[in-house]
């Protein structure tokens, strides 16, 4: 067998993609054909430039146009059945799906409907391919205080089943003028019993990870590729084992890292760090979960072992029920 070819026997687990970002191309020029005047291209070749981006704020710029073409619950579902296709092509077998219910707010999405949609989603992609579905509500960070108070409501008053955490992510460096009101919104949200899950680290420093781990109470960390800035950081992270959802190629595309041979990646392997691997926002960045654990193979040079802990460390870190995680780490521990 081949490394390939182990990459795509593994039993896979993604943490970390954002359900507009994961929208397959086809899925993107449909939803901007039916939504005629819209910034986003109607043509592949035209949709590949778009998806070129200069920096993180150019990404968030084209992340916004795409996300302004979900207007219906139903493009909701769309949506979640989509990524749940492709994972299960890639022997996917569960995902947590990073929603952001302020952007549906905003077009006029009616909150029990959304919910709806999200429920009808998980359950198809269950029964259609064989993959589990967990969501993640986040907020959209540089909508401060109102985007806080609006995820928030909308995770208690009516979440969808499958709800299982409480993120904070968009632009890093607009966190601290609203710094008190996420961090009342992840008191109300833990509370409640969701999972913290923020991203910090990604593009600033040491300081916006130090933030949600000491006030958000973070369990698990979205990016946190700065860390390394900073040793006593990494010790406590690595002392506690907090998991780092770690993204490589998005990385290289927003501009976090210049080449995809200088990302830290292996660093934090070599720091005894807990890593797992994701796409974050696969068609936008040309990638899958499957090509990315390939980078970490033929840019890096994991072995077999080393990519089947990565599998494992994704079930461990994951808010999957104890029965399937057991079953999933068991069929990994086969395969190796």
């Amino acid at each position: 067998m081949t490394i390939h070819a182990f990459i795509d026997a593994l039993p896979k687990v993604e943490l970390h993609v954002h359900l507009v970002g994961s929208a397959s191309v086809p899925t993107v020029l449909e939803l901007s054909r039916r939504h005629p005047g819209s910034r986003v291209p109607t043509t592949p070749e035209e949709l590949r430039a778009f998806y070129v981006f200069r920096d993180f704020a150019d990404f968030a710029r084209v992340y916004q146009a795409v996300n302004a073409l979900v207007r219906e619950p139903e493009d909701v579902a769309t949506l979640v059945t989509g990524l749940a296709r492709d994972l299960a092509g890639q022997n996917g077998r569960y995902v947590e799906v990073t929603v952001t219910p302020y952007a549906h707010h905003v077009v006029g999405m009616p909150m029990r409907a959304v919910t709806e949609a999200l429920d009808i989603a998980a359950r198809r992609s269950l029964e259609e391919y064989g993959v589990r579905i967990g969501y993640i509500f986040d907020i959209p960070g540089e909508y401060g205080a109102e985007a806080a108070r609006i995820t928030l409501d909308h995770a208690l008053r009516e979440p969808p089943r499958a709800l299982v955490a409480f993120g904070l992510a968009g632009i890093e460096q607009e966190r601290v003028r609203h710094r008190d009101a996420f961090r009342d919104a992840f008191r109300a949200a833990t509370a409640a019993g969701l999972h913290s899950v923020p991203h910090a680290g990604e593009m600033t420093g040491p300081e916006t990870v130090w933030e949600v781990v000491d006030h958000l109470g973070a369990e698990r960390i979205g990016h946190g590729i700065s860390c390394l800035d900073d040793p006593r950081l990494v010790a406590h992270l690595r002392e506690r084992q907090i998991p780092l959802d770690v993204c490589p190629t998005s990385n290289v595309c927003t501009g976090q890292v210049a080449h995809i041979k200088e990302h830290p990646l292996p660093r934090l392997l070599r720091e005894g760090l807990f890593v797992t691997i994701n796409s974050d926002d696969p068609p936008m960045f040309a990638t899958t979960l499957t090509e990315e654990y390939r980078v970490a193979a033929d840019v890096f040079g994991l072995d077999r072992p080393a990519l089947a802990t990565l599998a494992r460390n994704a079930v461990t870190a994951s808010y999957l029920d104890p029965g399937t995680r057991r079953e999933l780490l068991a069929e990994i521990d086969a395969l190796v």
